[in-house]
């Protein structure tokens, strides 16, 4: 077995209605979406997660296939493929509706191989799967890299008092964090986004904490100090899967740099901001290919050679 990624979380299908009257159904999740990325850029992803024996399952099963993904050990055992109704306004901005279930498949084991285990989202908060979640990431911290986006959902996490005490509980465990700036507005209302990630790192112990602005760019934040990074400039078709290809960059960036595994984690909560320049500028590359294009649709490593 090689050295790998593992993903825990929501593998769906996006039924995505735009403005115009139209609507398309597309493979998505937040946790399949970054083990799609990983896998489009070379990387060995593996995802842990739960579809179901159908028509909607057989698409997901197979777009991941295509881009290299692996599933682990009971991720088939759903009654059901879950979906999330995804509505774009006039900016390609998406709000979401969901029917979907979450556990935590049987076979979604961490070995001596798995560099880093990577979750949230529903999975993180979404009951009974949550908790075996939590569990998992527990455990995986004395061998792997553990790294988590709150990609909070408002309709499903509910207040965002509670739900702020369950991702802080997540983020304690992590090394790394990436977080909108809209997440961060939902579950802190009234406290500057970047006041939140400081926090989290120099109170709750994240070695890097990343916010994204969208079309301003993305700030990291560290023990010694911040770096920002502008995004690029291009024409957004829609923002489906824009922050989940960002947070499998930034992966791909810290597996390159040689900064995943337990065993670098004295190197990562030391890394200078060069190289967090670097990884800002790589992440904000592929979100904006991704951007461009319908649905979450991350690019291939040959897409970004002039990157």
């Amino acid at each position: 077995m090689s050295q790998h990624v593992l993903a825990v979380g929501e593998a769906l299908v996006d039924v995505v209605h735009r403005p115009d009257g139209t609507s398309a159904e597309h493979p998505g999740g937040s946790l399949a979406n970054v083990a799609l990325t990983l896998g489009r850029l070379g990387r060995d992803a593996r995802l842990a997660t739960w579809l179901g024996p159908d028509e909607r399952g057989d698409a997901v099963r197979a777009w991941l296939a295509e881009s290299g993904v692996t599933t682990t050990p009971g991720s088939d055992s759903a009654d059901r493929t879950s979906v999330a109704q995804a509505t774009l306004d006039a900016a390609g901005g998406a709000t979401y509706e969901f029917d979907l279930e979450w556990r935590v498949p049987a076979g979604a084991g961490v070995t001596a191989e798995t560099l880093a285990v990577h979750t949230g989202s529903i999975a993180a908060v979404l009951e009974p799967g949550a908790a075996d979640v939590h569990a998992l990431v527990e455990a995986a911290r004395a061998t792997a890299t553990v790294t988590y986006d709150p990609n909070a959902r408002p309709v499903l996490m509910g207040d965002p008092a509670d739900a702020r005490v369950k991702i802080e509980s997540l983020v304690r465990r992590a090394d790394v964090v990436k977080v909108s700036d809209e997440d961060l507005e939902w579950l802190a209302a009234g406290t500057a986004p970047l006041d939140v990630a400081r926090a989290w790192v120099h109170d709750l112990g994240a070695a890097l904490v990343v916010v994204t602005f969208g079309g301003q760019g993305a700030t990291a934040v560290t023990e010694s100090g911040e770096v920002h990074v502008p995004s690029r400039k291009v024409e957004v078709v829609d923002t489906v899967g824009a922050g989940d290809s960002f947070m499998g960059a930034l992966l791909d960036g810290l597996w390159t740099a040689g900064l995943l595994g337990a065993d670098r984690r004295a190197a990562l909560r030391a890394v200078d901001h060069p190289t967090v320049e670097a990884l800002l500028e790589r992440c904000v590359a592929v979100a904006a290919v991704t951007v461009s294009r319908a649905g979450a649709n991350p690019p291939w490593s040959h897409e970004l050679e002039d990157a």
